[in-house]
């Protein structure tokens, strides 16, 4: 499975603070936590565009999800995550997505419903 960033919400409402969440959720990737700091992120939306991402909030979801915060902010205050989610943006694109979530399985767009996932995968599955 490999997961990409799309910041459809920014383009709707404006600012940036999708793309900031993406670039964090890259910060805590490099200390392994991706997936923990993910979850924080969806927990804790309080709406578009309102806030939820600004850089207090990112950095105390780092501090719960266990992030060495020295390490953390030294990563988002130096951006250096900006270029891989620009990079993801752009591949979305690239490939038609207009939102998420977007479902790719082996290179095929998907329906994001379970029952055509799983399908697909039954489908793969039984192919020699």
């Amino acid at each position: 499975m490999e997961y990409y960033h799309f910041t459809v919400v920014d383009t709707i409402v404006g600012g940036n603070e999708s793309r900031n969440a993406a670039r964090a959720a890259d910060c805590a990737a490099e200390q392994g936590r991706f997936w923990r700091y993910h979850d924080l992120l969806f927990a804790n939306v309080q709406g578009e565009g309102v806030g939820s991402f600004r850089d207090a909030r990112l950095r105390a979801m780092a501090e719960a999800a266990g992030l060495n915060l020295s390490e953390f902010n030294a990563c988002y205050d130096s951006g250096r995550t900006a270029a891989s989610v620009d990079a993801d943006i752009n591949r979305a694109r690239t490939l038609g997505v207009t939102g998420t979530p977007t479902i790719f399985i082996n290179g095929q767009r998907v329906s994001a419903d379970y029952n055509a996932i799983k399908a697909h995968i039954d489908q793969l599955l039984a192919s020699p």
